[in-house]
């Protein structure tokens, strides 16, 4: 815990699908950046941060773009993008049992790919305003030489 000139800083561990330990209404911005590609369900998410937010608070979030998933991400590294999945993307579902288990050994999360629906469906289905939208690329990847494949937003939870 950090605190500086009254404000207050703290680190809860828990699952961003249940905000169970947080009052309602008792915060002015959520952020999760990117974090949703580790949870097979995003509506959980956005039901729970509207809760949590303030009317008027808002939540900046990052995502992969969906798109991203289907190549084999191993191939475009060297160079060379070759469709293989099909969307949604699960490392559950899309890749082998040797892909699942060298995962695993390095324990490394699984993976979930999410719709345009899921993303930004579900921000306004949860009751949020969406505001903003960006994308960006992430230099050291190799598909960023096609398509931005990184996007972030900002809903607002509405005054009433």
């Amino acid at each position: 815990m950090a605190e500086r000139e009254g404000l207050v800083l703290k680190a809860v561990l828990g699952d961003m699908r249940d905000l169970g330990v947080f009052a309602d209404a008792s915060f002015d911005l959520a952020v999760n950046p990117c974090s949703t590609n580790f949870v097979p369900d995003l509506q959980p998410i956005w039901r729970e941060v509207f809760r949590v937010l303030r009317p008027g608070g808002s939540l900046l979030a990052g995502f992969t773009d969906p798109a991203c998933f289907i190549f084999d991400e191993t191939l475009a590294n060297k160079g060379e993008v070759v469709v293989r999945h099909r969307l949604r993307y699960s490392d559950l579902e899309s890749l082998t049992d040797e892909e699942r288990a060298v995962l695993e050994k390095d324990g490394e999360p699984l993976i979930f790919s999410h719709s345009w629906e899921q993303i930004l469906g579900g921000q306004t289905d949860a009751g949020f305003f969406l505001t903003s939208f960006y994308d960006d690329a992430w230099p050291e990847k190799a598909l960023s030489r096609h398509f931005p494949g990184f996007l972030a937003t900002r809903a607002v939870k509405p005054l009433r």
